[in-house]
């Protein structure tokens, strides 16, 4: 199956536990959903593929940040939000200087009928020019992530030499099978990084644990 592989590198990363919601605290490194939402800010088209994440290697040493924003404690809704009688401060603990390889296959959905060669073709265009729907973003909207193609002779970073068992993170938020459903599906998977290297298994994979999964 072909391959395309990126690296995206910024300040400032959080890619944030789900059960830490309010007081954001980031994982040791990206969800193969956020690493799904870098490469579907470059270049999506829901109704003919899904991105599949293959492998994210950390190239940087994972360095947390602390810090409190003003956020407000509203969530979006019709009416007006008055930020001065809503605002709080919440504490963040984010990863800084930040660097990533991020290897993923486009898979077509069951009705596209054309040449799977142009969704690689027309991707690879859009990373090489620098183009891009909107702005990639690093968990966080305001963490903007820089990206461009990897090529093995210009980019010699090594992956970082270390291990780590993150436990059950978050595959993704999303049924990928079914883009037209809004409500979200929380899947998990169990991420182990080696040498600084974490390997994602396929979304139909037994790995990927849903709903109703014992764990």
């Amino acid at each position: 199956m072909r391959e395309i592989t990126v690296e995206v590198w910024g300040d400032l990363a959080c890619f944030t536990a789900p059960w830490s919601k309010v007081e954001r605290l980031s994982y040791p490194f990206p969800t193969p959903s956020a690493a799904r939402g870098i490469l579907s800010a470059i270049y999506s088209k829901p109704m003919e593929f899904y991105w599949q994440i293959r492998r994210i290697e950390v190239l940087r040493p994972i360095r947390y940040l602390s810090f409190k924003r003003n956020e407000v404690k509203s969530t979006v809704s019709t009416k007006p939000i008055y930020t001065d009688e809503d605002r709080t401060q919440r504490q963040t603990v984010a990863l800084k200087d930040v660097r990533y390889r991020i290897t993923a296959s486009i898979i077509p959905r069951s009705e596209f009928r054309s040449k799977e060669t142009a969704l690689y073709e027309q991707a690879l265009r859009r990373i090489r020019g620098g183009k891009c729907f909107m702005q990639p973003a690093l968990g966080l909207r305001e963490f903007a992530a820089y990206f461009e193609l990897y090529d093995p002779e210009i980019h010699t970073d090594e992956p970082i030499g270390a291990d780590m068992d993150a436990g059950l993170i978050v595959y993704d938020i999303f049924d990928l099978d079914d883009y037209k459903k809004d409500q979200p599906m929380l899947t998990l998977f169990h991420a182990e990084m080696k040498q600084g290297v974490i390997e994602v298994p396929e979304w139909h994979s037994a790995e990927v644990r849903r709903g109703g999964q014992p764990c």
